[in-house]
């Protein structure tokens, strides 16, 4: 099982040297990375995951911020959970994320990607909320054919992007590709990570039964895809609390990699979450 940890600026503080300290912690105490969340935009009442949020928090860039962290650390992976997909230029969004790759030497490879829950965040990207998830399908590819993409070029016409003999590079540090993780907690988003992710990423509060049924879906939708579903990553949330019976719950249900999200802003409280988890579950040998 891998163990990666969330920083969410909106909820801990956008203060540089908390987030960098956080992240070297992190990696100190062996966590495999570290994720970001994205919101480009928030307006008075808005609603996420059920619960009105302040619009005043404050949320960085997740890519900006990642580079940033790149910086501070020498191993911690990069990722985001999630990135609005749909509401970036694709072929902007690949030199963006190889650029990151390549500047920390094939780390930006957590990256996960969702379609955005809020239709007034959309509408300030000027992208119809109706057509997310179709963008979204469209930017999956280009990203991947840009990457794999040689001094030839590569094309795409689509819905909504069209071009033609389009060279990029550099590539992914040392690899052919970058991972793409799918974020969602709905049946679409499941169906998206079999048909083109590397792994679904659940979230919401759902029932175990549901639960099942879409990480199932998104296996069924690999096979049915001619992927093979025993490449796609489960990740799952959790908090620090962590039981043993719930990291074997987790077992048992194929999780592959568990993400906690800090629960205190205080910095000293947050380096002893760090601490007391890893040694609970991150000490060699157990």
């Amino acid at each position: 099982m891998k163990f990666a940890v969330s920083y969410s600026t909106a909820h801990l503080g956008a203060d540089p040297d908390r987030i960098a300290d956080y992240a070297r912690y992190a990696e100190e105490y062996g966590f495999e990375g570290l994720y970001l969340p994205e919101h480009l935009v928030l307006h008075p009442g808005a609603q996420l995951h059920g619960f009105e949020v302040p619009p005043t928090l404050p949320f960085l860039d997740p890519l900006e911020t990642l580079a940033y962290v790149a910086a501070a650390t020498d191993r911690l992976l990069l990722g985001t959970g999630v990135l609005l997909l749909p509401y970036r230029n694709p072929v902007v969004l690949a030199k963006q994320l190889v650029t990151i790759d390549v500047l920390s030497k094939g780390r930006m490879r957590l990256l996960t990607v969702g379609v955005g829950a809020l239709p007034a965040e959309a509408a300030a990207a000027g992208v119809d909320f109706r057509t997310r998830g179709r963008r979204a399908d469209e930017a999956i590819d280009i990203l991947r054919l840009l990457w794999s993409g040689d001094e030839n070029g590569v094309s795409f016409h689509g819905e909504f992007f069209t071009f033609d003999n389009l060279v990029q590079f550099p590539k992914p540090y040392r690899a052919t590709t970058l991972p793409i993780h799918i974020g969602g907690s709905s049946r679409p988003a499941a169906r998206r990570a079999g048909s083109r992710g590397d792994g679904y990423f659940a979230g919401g509060a759902l029932l175990p039964d549901e639960r099942m049924a879409q990480w199932e879906l998104a296996r069924a939708t690999a096979t049915e895809a001619g992927r093979d579903p025993g490449r796609l990553e489960y990740t799952r949330w959790s908090g620090f609390d962590m039981t043993d019976e719930r990291l074997a719950a987790f077992a048992e249900q194929g999780v592959d990699r568990v993400v906690m999200s800090a629960s205190s802003a205080d910095p000293a409280e947050q380096r002893d979450e760090l601490a007391g988890f890893a040694e609970r579950f991150l000490t060699p040998g157990r």
